[in-house]
């Protein structure tokens, strides 16, 4: 296993992340435990949650299931990059979510509970909250890393705005500030190369893409898969079948899966650090996952997928002159 540096730290992950948020809804726990036993066999040190995840069974659940899987102790959680995140709500009531300094510090609280660990090494704000004025998230932010509760902050489902006014507010405090942006990112789904990507790539962010498969539209299943999460992105991915015929072609004449494909074009995308996998059970984790990590696509290949799957351009060309 080769590990990459998360953007401007020198933090070393996986080029694989492990998202858990199947674990609890979809997903028993003992397989659940399973899974991330096999992950660290196979040098997967990368964990992605957040607090709500836990779907019907309710938020925190999942995070409850990691956090039994580290006691049971063998090195679980030393050896693990443990990453959360923060805003939704947790409850009913007006100040269990968002990012207030109060819902942060309470929100880190509840999360290291439940994680059964003393601190989280990448907290991630899962949105952006607009009402809450920068000076007042980073100085939560800093409280939690002078406590030692937190070792690294990032940031999910921002724009570029977002990520420079971020970060620049964090400059002025003498804080490190974000250090990886999680994004919808994959070859049916490019819209962050016009701006966040750039952004990501000007202020030394890792970027951490999530649904690398467009939700299962990339995953050989075309438009005909059968889980609940690949139907609820269909509307998203309307009109795509002469596309995607065209794509599980390409892959069948490389004689790879496309789940291993799609996989691999996004580690081979500049500023992209390690595509989050959501494994149900342990035979999607052992498969096309681990294979895309030494799956080198050639330039002929590349070409053809961005001819494909066009991007949007380059910013402000694609949409000014």
């Amino acid at each position: 296993m080769e590990y990459r540096r998360l953007g401007r730290t020198a933090l070393r992950v996986s080029p694989i992340c492990l998202g858990t948020m199947n674990f609890g809804p979809l997903t028993s726990e003992p397989d659940s435990f399973e899974i991330m036993d096999r992950a660290l066999e196979h040098g997967i040190n990368f964990f992605d949650t957040a607090n709500r995840y836990g779907g019907p069974k309710g938020p925190g659940t999942t995070e409850e299931i990691v956090g039994r899987w580290f006691a049971q102790g063998g090195g679980r959680r030393e050896k693990v990059v443990l990453a959360t995140k923060v805003f939704g709500p947790m409850t009913e009531w007006p100040n269990d979510g968002g990012l207030s300094s109060r819902h942060i510090r309470a929100a880190c609280d509840e999360s290291l509970r439940r994680l059964q660990t003393d601190h989280i090494d990448l907290y991630q704000m899962h949105h952006i909250d607009r009402a809450a004025p920068w000076d007042e998230v980073w100085e939560a932010m800093e409280t939690l890393v002078q406590q030692g509760k937190v070792v690294y902050v990032g940031s999910s489902n921002f724009a570029g705005w977002h990520i420079a006014q971020a970060n620049e507010a964090a400059k002025a405090r003498h804080f490190l500030g974000l250090v990886s942006e999680q994004s919808l990112y994959n070859l049916a789904s490019r819209t962050v190369e016009l701006e966040v990507l750039p952004a990501c790539r000007a202020y030394g962010l890792g970027v951490i893409p999530w649904s690398p498969l467009a939700g299962g539209m990339l995953g050989g299943q075309g438009t005909n898969g059968d889980t609940a999460r690949r139907k609820s992105v269909q509307p998203r991915y309307e009109g795509m079948r002469p596309q995607l015929e065209r794509w599980e072609k390409l892959c069948a004449d490389l004689g790879e899966e496309p789940a291993a494909v799609a996989l691999a074009w996004l580690l081979h995308q500049k500023g992209v650090t390690c595509p989050i996998i959501g494994p149900r059970t342990r035979e999607q984790l052992e498969g096309a996952s681990l294979h895309a990590i030494d799956l080198t696509l050639d330039a002929a290949t590349l070409a053809q997928l961005d001819e494909m799957f066009p991007g949007p351009g380059r910013a402000p060309e694609a949409y000014a002159w």
